[in-house]
């Protein structure tokens, strides 16, 4: 009931007195913001329906069986507490695993946050081919993970592959990039480093542009060099887009998963074998459902802390531009 209805019906009511009628009124607006509340969450309630469903129920049910030992093919499921939990913590093949994934990361965040900070500077110098330049350096990240995947392993074929043919014209022995054990992650860190690299570029070009060419300007006038004037005024602004790509590169790096399940399968002689593709072995091919989903939880939780640290001492490091 708009405004006008209460008027019309505030008329029909002569005789009461001021009280009654402002009480009226406050029941009338009660009930109409009733009403809209009651429509707004019938608006929400299919989205929230679908999280409940597809999200959060999945999820609890998945912590739950994680203190269980279940085969996935068998509907009986062994309760064993934390069972799951301490073989996981144990393991030496965990530990391992786990290594893996933190030399992936050291191999691939920091040379993909340095390659990007220095194309988001040469394409806000507005170079000549600048929308190809643009195009070029970002279509990796649009591009289909599996679909670029199968292209890399074309290249680092060792009989056929594109990079040992550039090998034996500069007259070097060919290499066996995904199938030697020493070759293989810094293989993978390579695909990686090509894959991210422009979609850091993004978000460090937006950070380039927000800073305000004032602070260039009087920079310039006090005789501060290019150098002078990015050490100086560019990379400390950076400080917050810079803790962000870093935040958000681990959290993807700890869950890459498609790249090695089409290049390596884990090997050779599990050299690759990252965190989730560990934990897809132990659902999916192992049937260890239980143990799988203490995988999980281990991965959410490991996650979470570092997020947590790296916010926690990069906020104190970073400067956020207030007075």
């Amino acid at each position: 009931m708009n405004n006008a209805d209460l008027g019309k019906f505030s008329g029909t009511v002569k005789g009461l007195d001021a009280a009654a009628i402002d009480a009226l009124n406050r029941r009338l607006l009660k009930r109409r913001a009733f009403r809209e509340a009651v429509s707004g969450y019938l608006f929400v309630a299919p989205a929230t329906i679908i999280l409940l469903a597809f999200f959060f129920l999945p999820t609890l049910y998945a912590f739950v069986v994680s203190f269980y030992r279940w085969d996935f093919m068998n509907p009986v499921k062994t309760w064993v507490g934390l069972g799951n939990y301490i073989s996981l913590l144990t393991s030496g093949e965990f530990w391992h695993v786990m290594w893996v994934t933190v030399y992936y990361m050291i191999g691939s965040i920091p040379f993909a946050m340095f390659f990007a900070l220095i194309l988001a500077l040469c394409i806000n110098e507005k170079l000549k081919f600048l929308a190809f330049f643009r195009t070029a350096t970002f279509a990796p990240v649009v591009a289909s993970i599996v679909a670029m995947s199968a292209v890399w392993l074309w290249m680092y074929d060792p009989i056929n592959g594109l990079l040992n043919y550039f090998l034996k014209i500069v007259g070097l022995a060919p290499l066996r990039w995904l199938t030697d054990t020493q070759l293989a992650m810094p293989s993978l860190i390579l695909f990686d480093i090509w894959k991210h690299t422009g979609y850091d570029m993004i978000i460090y070009l937006a950070g380039i542009q927000s800073i305000p060419d004032s602070y260039y300007e009087a920079a310039k006038i006090d005789g501060a060099n290019a150098w002078q004037r990015f050490w100086k005024i560019t990379w400390p602004l950076l400080g917050p887009t810079t803790l962000f790509i870093l935040i958000i590169s681990v959290i993807q790096r700890f869950q890459v998963f498609s790249m090695v399940h089409t290049m390596t399968h884990g090997g050779p002689v599990d050299a690759t074998n990252v965190i989730v593709f560990y934990l897809y072995e132990k659902a999916f091919i192992n049937f260890e459902m239980g143990y799988a989903f203490a995988i999980a939880y281990i991965l959410f939780a490991i996650i979470f802390l570092i997020t947590v640290i790296q916010w926690k001492v990069g906020a104190k490091k970073v400067h956020y531009g207030r007075s």
